[in-house]
């Protein structure tokens, strides 16, 4: 148990994990500061498509973080005061041949006996599930427990509620120091505006957070990796589910630099639809690639030929904080004492953030965790880490 004292923690990164990191620390009596160099969401976050999602995820510690996760997700839409458009609309994954549909069926099995629930659709009956969908698909797997919500409003809420709580946020503040005693151990912050002292740092800086680990002399290796989002102009409710190409959960998971674009087809409330995905490292690259937007239109009129001729209001890309064996980081650093990290989760991180804080706090007032945090040790990349 800490020592009362002015802070408890402090916290960098006000996106959505940081946000649910402030969130369950100040909810449990810990005095908390989140601090950010931009705005609130201002990183992955602002530029996410709010996916909270089971069905990308194999058996094994992620799909067991995102399975608690779904949960603490339903519990926010209800206690928060305010709505963050959560909806459970459940997801669909699709596959264009047998090959991709036996490997899809083999997934879900595996899936199903990890907890999950997931349904195969026999090809005549996907588009009694999504009508407009392409004729000449295989078949594939519904899971309902797939859902959104609005990934900068979400993230505002919960530093909302954590303010509620006490927590002081601190917006345009760049860290620019780890502080540490004459033993190595944290003891606050120093960012342009001062020092902030607190005997718990937790490194919530998503895809800045290898440079945040380095001001703490320890190694981190997240990369950023690049990905691209278009919006078209308000449609009908055209695409009931979060629909996508078996190839997905391959992309997601590959380890290449290279490009990869994989069909993913959703709907809003508001009437727009989003396409994606692609996903390349190619450091912090903002320029706008057309080649990319080509191909995931292309692929989005492959899945549902009625978009072939709706117009694409705007294109925006994000970069999503990448760690070469692609779990996140979450938990005590055994090199720093002080140190916790909650960083690392690449494109599922508004997924899996609820889960994440609620570690994070169990962690930091020693209690037993919800999880075991062993696959998400922040020190395993010491020995094994060559990317470049």
């Amino acid at each position: 148990m800490l020592t009362r004292r002015p802070l408890d923690v402090v916290i960098v990164g006000a996106g959505m994990v940081g946000a649910a990191c402030a969130y369950y620390t100040s909810r449990s009596g810990l005095s908390v500061a989140v601090v950010d160099r931009g705005p609130v969401a201002g990183g992955t976050t602002g530029t996410g498509e709010g996916n909270l999602l089971v069905s990308d995820k194999v058996p094994g510690p992620e799909l067991e973080l995102a399975l608690l996760s779904a949960s603490l997700w339903r519990q926010l839409s209800e206690e928060l005061p305010k709505d963050i458009e959560y909806e459970l609309k459940g997801g669909v994954v699709v596959a264009a041949s047998e090959n991709s549909l036996a490997a899809l069926t083999a997934t879900a099995d595996a899936q199903r006996a990890a907890g999950v629930e997931a349904y195969h659709v026999t090809s005549d009956r996907l588009r009694d599930i999504e009508p407009h969908l392409a004729p000449n698909l295989s078949g594939g797997c519904h899971y309902p427990q797939d859902a959104q919500v609005q990934p900068a409003l979400a993230a505002a809420e919960l530093l909302s509620a954590a303010t509620g709580a006490g927590a002081l946020v601190r917006p345009g503040e760049e860290v620019t120091g780890i502080l540490r005693d004459r033993k190595g151990a944290v003891r606050g912050v120093r960012t342009a505006r001062g020092e902030l002292h607190a005997p718990v740092v937790v490194n919530a800086a998503g895809t800045w957070g290898g440079d945040l680990a380095a001001l703490a002399g320890v190694n981190l290796p997240v990369l950023p990796r690049r990905g691209f989002v278009l919006v078209t102009e308000p449609l009908p409710r055209l695409i009931r589910h979060k629909v996508y190409a078996a190839e997905y959960v391959a992309d997601v998971s590959s380890g290449s630099a290279a490009l990869q674009t994989s069909p993913v087809v959703e709907g809003t409330p508001a009437g727009p639809v989003l396409i994606g995905a692609s996903r390349e490292r190619v450091g912090f690259d903002r320029t706008l690639s057309v080649a990319v937007i080509s191909r995931l239109a292309a692929g989005a009129a492959a899945l549902f030929p009625a978009l072939a001729d709706v117009r694409v209001m705007r294109a925006y890309h994000g970069f999503r904080p990448y760690l070469p064996d692609h779990l996140p980081a979450i938990g005590p650093d055994p090199r720093v004492p002080g140190l916790f990290h909650a960083c690392g989760h690449e494109g599922a991180g508004i997924g899996l953030a609820p889960a994440t804080g609620l570690l994070i706090a169990e962690a930091i007032r020693g209690e037993r965790p919800a999880l075991g945090l062993g696959p998400f040790a922040p020190d395993r990349f010491d020995a094994t880490c060559h990317v470049t």
